[in-house]
């Protein structure tokens, strides 16, 4: 059964060479596996650390997502990359996370009312501190101070490179809500960034 799912997802899946190796190495032989983890960590962590708004605990987060990948990777059959299957654990575990932090009995990207709560708003920063930032820590920022319902289809899209129907079914939306959510997720970022570039030009030159 694993020989012939895995005959078929090799040929497609950049992973899938290492993926059957995983699935046929011998108990305690990690070899395979920890090459799938040094292929996919470092997004899994800038992820992780987007989706939730969190950096302090992403890479706990990443380890928790390659964790619950590792003993889940005897039921992955094949019927999409990989990456896509990890995208998957990575988002369900990065809202549940979410969710118990909103101390709520549910998460829902539908829920407008998530990007008001207070403890989700970014808090203004000092010109200097703008300018010290990198540019990754900037674009970080920006992120941050978007929707859930916008930031993570857009992180998903650009960020991770999933396909429009990848993204629809990973957050249980239809095509057509996933692709105006974007288109608007891309107008607003690009929105925030000129305004800030625009104020800290403004702060330079004053």
């Amino acid at each position: 059964m694993i020989s012939s799912v895995n005959d078929g997802l090799s040929r497609t899946d950049p992973d899938g060479d290492l993926v059957e190796e995983a699935l046929q190495a011998p108990e305690g032989d990690l070899r395979a596996f920890d090459q799938l983890v040094v292929r996919h960590y470092r997004r899994i962590v800038a992820n992780c650390r987007y989706i939730t708004r969190d950096p302090n605990h992403s890479e706990d987060l990443a380890q928790e997502v390659l964790t619950k990948a590792f003993f889940s990777l005897n039921r992955f059959e094949g019927r999409s990359t990989f990456r896509h299957w990890m995208q998957q654990i990575k988002i369900n575990h990065c809202l549940n996370y979410v969710k118990k932090q909103k101390g709520k009995s549910s998460i829902s990207l539908e829920e407008p009312a998530a990007a008001e709560l207070e403890q989700l708003k970014v808090p203004a920063v000092a010109h200097e501190q703008m300018e010290a930032m990198s540019n990754r820590e900037y674009i970080g920022r920006i992120l941050d101070s978007m929707s859930e319902t916008l930031r993570v289809p857009l992180i998903l899209c650009d960020m991770d490179e999933l396909s429009y129907e990848e993204i629809a079914q990973s957050l249980g939306i239809s095509l057509s809500a996933t692709k105006m959510r974007i288109k608007r997720a891309r107008e607003e970022f690009r929105t925030l960034y000129k305004n800030r570039q625009a104020e800290n030009s403004g702060s330079k030159s004053a």
